[in-house]
């Protein structure tokens, strides 16, 4: 990652879809650390206003892009080449999303990529779902970034690596991670099941880890995690579970519908 300090500025009055009403009280003051994002007063306030008349989308960019001004978390993805970074660099540069700070050692993230930038770095968690038996258009991969605001960073990567971002309200977040995921009828718990063979025989399947982390400046350092699995055979959902003696083995698990998912995820990400 970068260790560069990134000011992200407000939304720009002309823009439509800049807020609009009232001036929105200033956030709390924090003086960025190396590698930090220097936030304007108010910004986080205005967007998380913003998100609650509907989803705020912050447009699309490659790893690479994602990785020159650390809007990505560390450990989630295998860090570009040097000449990759240097080329999103310039991509960025010539769509006037990154500018040259007020020295040397700053740069200025603008726009919706801006924005993502502050979000990013505001989270503490993630999750991180991942399925197969996707059918073209469909993202492989879903990361969702809860704000103590209760919406969410929602990144949607495809089969090419494009990473789509937007702001969510987290119920809605939700909705769209459990409609993407397998369904079916539930399936009994079976101790004696071949996991194995489930995953490998499963019509779809989803691997879902949440993960809590810390940060050093723009580096974030990877804790305590939970993964849940979700298989689709013959028309059967099962859940899979980490077993808590053996953190390599999967055991089976009861569920019950969507609604008992959509609970286990809420209750990890809040």
């Amino acid at each position: 990652m970068s260790h560069e300090q990134h000011d992200v500025p407000p939304p720009d009055p002309a823009d439509p879809a800049a807020p609009s009403g009232p001036p929105v009280p200033p956030d709390a003051s924090h003086t960025p650390g190396p590698g930090e994002a220097s936030v304007p007063p108010g910004l986080v306030t205005a967007v998380v206003n913003l998100v609650d008349t509907g989803p705020v989308l912050l447009g699309a960019y490659t790893i690479a892009e994602l990785t020159a001004v650390d809007a990505i978390v560390d450990f989630l993805e295998a860090r570009p080449s040097e000449d990759e970074l240097a080329e999103a660099v310039r991509s960025l540069a010539a769509r006037e999303l990154l500018l040259a700070g007020s020295s040397g050692e700053q740069v200025q993230v603008r726009g919706d990529l801006g924005i993502a930038v502050a979000f990013q770095q505001r989270a503490r968690r993630v999750l991180d779902a991942r399925t197969t038996g996707t059918s073209p258009g469909e993202p492989w991969r879903i990361l969702l970034m809860p704000q103590p605001e209760r919406i969410c960073l929602m990144v949607r990567i495809d089969a090419l690596g494009v990473h789509q971002i937007g702001l969510y309200q987290l119920d809605e977040a939700l909705r769209m991670v459990l409609d993407w995921l397998p369904r079916g009828q539930s399936a009994d718990p079976d101790p004696a099941m071949d996991t194995g063979a489930l995953l490998g025989d499963s019509e779809r399947a989803a691997l879902l880890t949440v993960t809590e982390y810390t940060a050093e400046g723009s580096a974030e350092i990877a804790g305590e995690s939970t993964d849940l699995v979700l298989a689709r055979k013959g028309g059967r959902l099962h859940l899979l579970t980490r077993d808590p003696q053996q953190r390599g083995k999967l055991v089976p698990g009861a569920v019950e519908g969507k609604d008992d998912i959509r609970a286990r995820l809420e209750s990890l990400l809040v």
